[in-house]
């Protein structure tokens, strides 16, 4: 949309810009970041005609427009909210209003349906529409500049120093509008002095010291990258800020807010050769823990005559036996726990199971490790200490809201613990704490995207990125939930409740694959008929083995879950390994709204209703809005009449809800109508996903 070549700017004899060069594309915000007399607000005045440039040329859409007057420039798409507001005190609110459209000659009624919609984005204005512009207070006056700006309805929109003189809690609110602004739409170039405001407020960024650009970038990187962040913001110090560049140059009020949480949670694993033999020791450690540790491991390991000391390369890993969900209930209710009791300080247990759950036990240094693991996650999906993380997953016994919460935390970001369910409070949170993150299953950001598009407000929220885990979804889901949420960037998380629990793995931030934490564990994938190993790129059940894992080590691990081995090295970078996104199961467990559920559990419920039979199928579907429905066929027991249904369905179906959490669609059909075999008869008909998942 804007580009600026070769910019150069002076007043007198002075030079104020050099050679100055960017570049905003349409639906960016761009973010200019300098110090007092750096240059950014002349640049802003030569691009609104108000200063005109020494040198340089100035095209919008192609068009050369360096020396077009003020007019002119709002008439091709231009507005500016100025420094220092400059809004006209003895005139009253709307009065400042009308003047930002007067270039653009407005009709009464398109003058009027525009100030409708400046008051909606700014109620404090529409309340005070008729007070003076003087006698409002400054968060006010920058609210009426922006709003007079926005009366042309600029397809660029000029915000030069918007925090300057507010107090930090307007400041947030300043910031929320310009979030909710870009998310609208609106093209943005923001001049700023509070660097972590506006780097957080962008997609790119351009560091102005002393009329030149010194350096230039998405504004994430600038905001996560060590050497970035030393030479240009984090080094600055109240005492010292000229050990920074910006602050050689006079920026002495850069602050990037918790500074001990700047930690870079990236492994230090340089090459795979280097990770191959991480691994290597990780599984010796593992195997010996195991069997001196686990009564339960030792028989199993003796059993395939394998001994600490056989495993000497990785070679070996294929030697090891199989773990499985049946050795986990075996062992109920601490199975495969290999340290004493009194070095356990937590237990986590799986979801949507009747009888015995899957329970793994924790030390600290587990927990520990996981935290680190999950903040990983966040850092690669570009979550930094200025976000605010919505969590709607659930919490207590399952490792889904406290991996979530610790995380964030880690990472020094804002976590908003609401847990699942309730969409009214979970859209309140997100307009009123203007949350940048929200995570959740597939089903609940579906759920939430459609509530959101359905309210109309996706200009008034903040969520830039959703991390979503626990379902598969297919790519026309994914970009559905992104649209109705105004284009937020979706991230794919992994994990599972015997293997510390969510974030072993994410989304690669070019979306294309699932990086997992190949420093934590080892991932094989096997034929989950003949069980051989398969080679990369092809597809099959993931195996896992921890490498570190203390309270209950994983060795060989089943997870029934179907992905691939992608090989070669990433696109982004990372060294991590890498697989692609879960495809299907290899058993019988469904996943439906977040929640695994095994045909066995469906027998439990099933038999203990008096006056239903043993035979049904489970029918799967997702209706155009994207919705998961489950419908539940159930015969009736031998002899048991039509008339008993009404009280079958609510008996079945409130065990279904108190059991497995979930709510199904049931019909009660004839003893005899539904088909028998003599294999196995098929019960689950998933048609769910009919497009690509990867």
């Amino acid at each position: 949309m804007l580009t600026i070549k070769n910019l150069r700017a002076h007043y007198g004899a002075a030079q104020a810009l050099f050679d100055v060069s960017l570049h905003v594309s349409a639906g960016q915000t761009v973010a200019l970041v300098g110090a007092n007399g750096a240059g950014k607000s002349t640049l802003l005045k030569c691009l609104m005609g108000l200063v005109k440039p020494s040198g340089g040329t100035i095209f919008l859409d192609d068009q050369d427009v360096t020396r077009k007057t003020p007019a002119r420039m709002v008439q091709l798409g231009l507005a500016l909210s100025p420094e220092g507001r400059e809004v006209f005190g003895t005139l009253p609110v709307v009065d400042n209003l009308r003047l930002g459209a007067i270039p653009l000659k407005l009709s009464r009624a398109e003058e009027t349906r525009r100030m409708d919609e400046v008051f909606a984005r700014f109620p404090k204005l529409k309340e005070r529409h008729t007070q003076l512009a003087g006698t409002l207070s400054g968060g006010e006056q920058q609210m009426l500049a922006m709003g007079r700006a926005l009366m042309a309805k600029p397809r660029l929109l000029l915000l030069d120093e918007p925090s300057l003189g507010l107090a930090p809690l307007i400041t947030d609110e300043i910031f929320s509008i310009i979030h909710q602004l870009a998310r609208a739409g609106t093209t943005i170039l923001i001049v700023e002095q509070n660097a972590a405001r506006a780097l957080s407020a962008s997609d790119q960024a351009y560091l102005l010291a002393n009329g030149n650009i010194v350096e230039q970038g998405q504004s994430r990187d600038l905001l996560l990258d060590p050497a970035l962040r030393a030479a240009f913001l984090g080094a600055a110090s109240h005492d010292n800020p000229a050990t920074s560049r910006l602050g050689a140059a006079g920026l002495t009020n850069i602050r990037l807010e918790k500074p001990p949480m700047h930690t870079n949670f990236m492994s230090s694993i340089a090459s795979s050769e280097e990770l191959s033999l991480h691994q290597l020791r990780g599984l010796q450690w593992t195997v010996r823990h195991a069997f001196e540790g686990s009564p339960a491991y030792r028989a199993k390991l003796e059993a395939a005559g394998i001994t600490p000391e056989s495993i000497t390369s990785l070679d070996d890993l294929p030697r090891l036996p199989f773990t499985t969900t049946e050795d986990l209930r075996d062992g109920y209710p601490f199975p495969l726990k290999s340290v004493p009791f009194e070095q356990l300080v937590r237990v986590h247990a799986s979801s949507g199971t009747t009888g015995k759950r899957k329970v793994l036990c924790y030390t600290q240094k587990d927990l520990d490790d996981w935290t680190d693991m999950f903040a990983r996650c966040y850092q690669t999906a570009g979550i930094t200490p200025l976000d605010r993380v919505q969590i709607a997953v659930g919490y207590g016994v399952w490792t889904a809201g406290m991996g979530f919460q610790l995380g964030c935390e880690k990472v020094g970001a804002l976590a908003v613990p609401v847990g699942p369910g309730n969409i009214d409070m979970q859209i309140q949170f997100l307009l009123d704490f203007q949350s940048t993150v929200f995570c959740s299953t597939a089903s609940m950001a579906l759920l939430m995207a459609e509530e959101i598009h359905k309210r109309g407000i996706a200009d008034k929220i903040a969520v830039r990125k959703i991390i979503y885990g626990s379902e598969r979804s297919s790519r026309s889901m994914r970009r559905k939930i992104s649209e109705l949420f105004g284009g937020a960037e979706l991230f794919d998380i992994t994990g599972l409740t015997e293997l510390y629990g969510p974030g072993t793995g994410i989304e690669c931030p070019d979306h294309d694959c699932i990086h997992f934490w190949g420093d934590y564990f080892l991932l094989e994938i096997i034929d989950p008929q003949t069980l051989e190993r398969l080679p990369d790129g092809e597809w099959g059940e993931m195996v896992v083995t921890s490498l570190c894992k203390e309270g209950a080590p994983l060795i060989r691990y089943r997870t029934r879950d179907i992905t691939r081995i992608i090989p070669g090295p990433c696109t982004c970078g990372s060294v991590m390994p890498r697989h692609s996104r879960i495809k299907g199961r290899s058993d019988d467990t469904i996943i439906f709204r977040g929640v695994n559920i095994y045909p066995s559990s469906i027998d439990t419920i099933l038999s203990s209703v008096p006056g239903l039979g043993s035979e049904y199928q489970i029918h799967l579907t997702r209706d155009a809005a994207g919705r998961d429905h489950l419908r539940l066929l159930v015969e009736r027991a031998e002899g048991v009449g039509p008339d008993r249904t009404p009280e079958l369905i609510s008996e079945a179906g409130h065990q279904m809800k108190k059991q497995l959490l979930v709510t199904a669609n049931l019909e009660l059909v004839d003893y005899g109508s539904l088909p028998r075999s003599e294999r196995k008869s098929q019960r689950i008909f998933d048609t769910r996903i009919d497009d690509e998942i990867v």
